[in-house]
């Protein structure tokens, strides 16, 4: 099967290392310098410092020619969420399937990417493609578990049939909305634990915060359409117990950074990636407000980033809460 992968930052190109060792794939760049300099160098000494570029991968900065390739296989989009939109635009009906990495609500819509893909593509064969899943640990080919979803089954079992290995696992599900709704919310929560972590608050306040976290997810899942029993899968609490507390975590590293008291713009500055719970924060506050579904600890880290509060008034606030039932 031909396969295309959009963007080549960590994890686009990630994916598309991991998926050359059995099908022929293009990896799409937009910056013509970073695609000549990974052609000759078969490296993205940026993103994924010490991998190497198999044969079987060809980076291309042509977006016709890169579609083309894979009119009757698989396009997968790995741009950031801000850019989603676009690239569905671009591709409209010229693939036999597509399938996006990205992760969070679009910025200034709030949309989700099924929400997005209605609106500009609503002809296209789409899903989403997520789970617990560090960019240099897939194109290592160390063990991984990702989740295909999507209302169009035939395209979960074309996902498998590209991207499932002995090192890669994919399974399926028909709730796309409760797999966007996990891998959105879980970046906002790996900033919470981030500051938890940062301020010295010790294993207890980890735990407490991703299970509440997870309870704040689903609420605002079902809410949105979701089942529940998603988010206990690897889109939810697969994905939300790597990202908050995995060392190579960026949203986790935001969060701790800000407890440590560096200002939010150095930090995305020196990040040198993209953390997408920054500009997801607000949208998944604004979502939960519209369905009335309360989100205490994303409201907390809104109120951070904003600088409304410190890390310290944000802590006070959450535990001087009210008791109440736990379910």
């Amino acid at each position: 099967m031909n396969l295309t992968v959009l963007g080549a930052g960590a994890w686009g190109t990630a994916l598309a290392v991991n998926a050359a060792a059995r099908h022929p794939v293009r990896l799409w760049a937009r910056d013509a310098a970073q695609a000549a300099q990974m052609s000759a160098s078969r490296r993205n000494a940026h993103y994924l410092p010490g991998v190497t570029l198999p044969d079987g991968l060809q980076v291309d900065t042509d977006f016709d020619a890169a579609l083309a390739h894979a009119r009757d296989g698989l396009v997968i989009i790995a741009t950031p969420m801000a850019g989603l939109a676009e690239m569905l635009g671009r591709i409209g009906t010229r693939a036999g399937g597509v399938l996006w990495l990205c992760k969070g609500f679009e910025p200034h819509s709030g949309l989700l990417g099924h929400e997005i893909a209605q609106a500009v593509a609503a002809q296209a064969r789409v899903g989403v493609l997520s789970g617990p899943s560090f960019a240099i640990e897939v194109a290592r080919g160390q063990p991984t578990a990702l989740v295909a979803a999507s209302t169009d089954a035939s395209l979960c079992d074309e996902a498998i049939d590209a991207l499932h290995s002995d090192n890669l696992r994919i399974y399926t599900s028909d709730d796309p909305v409760g797999v966007e709704v996990g891998g959105a919310v879980k970046n906002v929560l790996a900033i919470a634990t981030g500051i938890a972590d940062g301020m010295q608050l010790g294993l207890n306040a980890r735990a407490a915060l991703i299970t509440r976290g997870l309870a704040e997810m689903t609420r605002l899942g079902v809410a949105l359409g979701a089942r529940a029993e998603t988010f206990m899968g690897l889109s939810g609490l697969g994905d939300l117990v790597l990202t908050a507390t995995g060392d190579l975590s960026r949203n986790r590293t935001v969060g701790r950074l800000l407890a440590e008291g560096r200002p939010l713009a150095r930090i995305l500055t020196e990040l040198g990636h993209v953390a997408e719970g920054v500009s997801t924060a607000p949208m998944v506050l604004q979502r939960a407000a519209a369905v009335g579904v309360e989100m205490p600890i994303v409201e907390a880290v809104v109120a951070v980033l904003d600088g409304r509060l410190t890390p310290a008034r944000a802590l006070e606030l959450l535990m001087g809460r009210g008791a109440r039932p736990e379910t």
